[in-house]
């Protein structure tokens, strides 16, 4: 997922870049670290720099607004102190239209859905991690041992265990991960909730797309309006002194910006190397997350079923019962830690749960509210699990 947002956003500025030198030309280039200063951000905050997403396109419109007022006055000298009063009135008078707004929005939730689920399943591969170099009891070991060797022992060599004995003998070796069941199903159901909206609303890919031409529109938006603009920053920062009328038509004639800036036509966009690739990769992805759902709970039944393992649900008379070549009688204990207490096979301390696996239930539940904020639109923290 990484490396892909990573060529989504490197496609996006390149055709970003290819476009507004066509289009511009010298006038963008002049002003083209505005825009390398956007993607930059970007980047920053999908790999979990600490970038405001809002705060950080107000920012954008700020000085896009503050370059544009100095192209379209040509004949005006403006201090720094007063662009940073025109600056101000970017919210107030929209010159860009509504297409920051609606850009803000757009790209608040999709980059928050992408983060988050590149997170989501940077957690789930750190948790079966880290649950997975977690040791057995002894007691579990000497359970396993019982029931794998001792056959040998009464020359027992081709019975396998029996099926429910093996049950009993997982469900208590993996009593602790069985706990892990609840909250795991629930951040995998968040995940699913979150890839949805990635195939929707929240597609982070249908709104890198098309980002050179909504930027574009509203520098087009902006020279429309140039002079109503205009006149109510004058009026609402003072009017600027005028530059030597030498100056004024060399500085109009050089930015070039009434026979520069241009509609742009949608149809010589070039195309992303990503092509619809989103989809398909959210698509494998869902369906991996569907069959991860209930994974520790289903992990005795996986062991057991195999034929290594024991005699499945056949042969229930001819096999290992844990003492003789006899059918097992003992009721099948459930999942979970306090399920264990009345555990035929294993001795397992329900009082001293394992605190690995504990911060790993407590990793989910911080993570599944992280997804569910990001289901909602709602930025939330990085967390940096390297």
């Amino acid at each position: 997922f990484l490396e892909f947002f990573k060529e989504l956003l490197e496609n996006a500025e390149k055709s970003l870049n290819d476009m507004f030198v066509r289009t511009y030309g010298r006038l963008y280039m002049q002003n083209s670290e505005l825009f390398k200063d956007l993607f930059v951000e970007l980047k920053r905050y999908y790999v979990g720099g600490n970038v405001n997403l809002e705060e950080m396109l107000n920012e954008f419109w700020a000085r896009l607004l503050e370059r544009m007022f100095r192209l379209v006055n040509p004949q005006y000298h403006f201090t720094d102190e007063y662009l940073e009063c025109v600056s101000k009135y970017t919210e107030q008078l929209k010159p860009f239209g509504d297409v920051p707004r609606k850009l803000k929005l757009q790209v608040t939730r999709a980059f928050v859905a992408a983060r988050t689920f590149a997170q989501g399943l940077a957690v789930a591969r750190d948790v079966v991690s880290k649950v997975s170099a977690v040791n057995p009891t002894p007691q579990g070991t000497r359970a396993l041992l019982k029931m794998m060797y001792c056959p040998y022992c009464r020359g027992l060599v081709s019975v396998k265990p029996c099926y429910n004995y093996c049950f009993n003998v997982m469900r208590g070796c993996l009593a602790n991960q069985g706990d892990l069941d609840t909250e795991w199903n629930i951040f995998m159901d968040s995940m699913l909730l979150v890839a949805e909206r990635l195939e929707g609303p929240f597609n982070i890919e249908s709104v890198m797309d098309p980002i050179d031409v909504k930027i574009s529109d509203a520098i087009m938006n902006m020279q429309e309006n140039s002079m109503q603009v205009s006149q109510k920053v004058f009026q609402g920062c003072g009017q600027p002194k005028t530059l030597a009328q030498g100056r004024s038509a060399r500085s109009l004639s050089e930015s070039g910006f009434s026979s520069r800036f241009r509609p742009y036509n949608p149809d010589e966009r070039p195309t992303t190397a990503a092509g619809t690739s989103l989809d398909r990769l959210v698509t494998d992805v869902k369906e991996k997350l569907k069959q991860a759902k209930k994974f520790w709970s289903s992990l005795p039944g996986n062991i057991c079923n195999d034929e290594k393992m024991s005699v499945g649900t056949v042969n229930e008379n001819e096999c290992w019962n844990g003492s003789a070549k006899s059918r097992y009688d003992f009721a099948v204990t459930g999942n979970g830690l306090a399920s264990q207490v009345n555990n035929p096979e294993v001795e397992v301390d329900i009082t001293k749960p394992d605190m690995v696996i504990r911060r790993q239930i407590m990793a989910l539940r911080v993570m599944t509210n992280k997804l569910k904020n990001a289901y909602s639109g709602n930025d939330v923290d990085f967390i940096d699990i390297s």
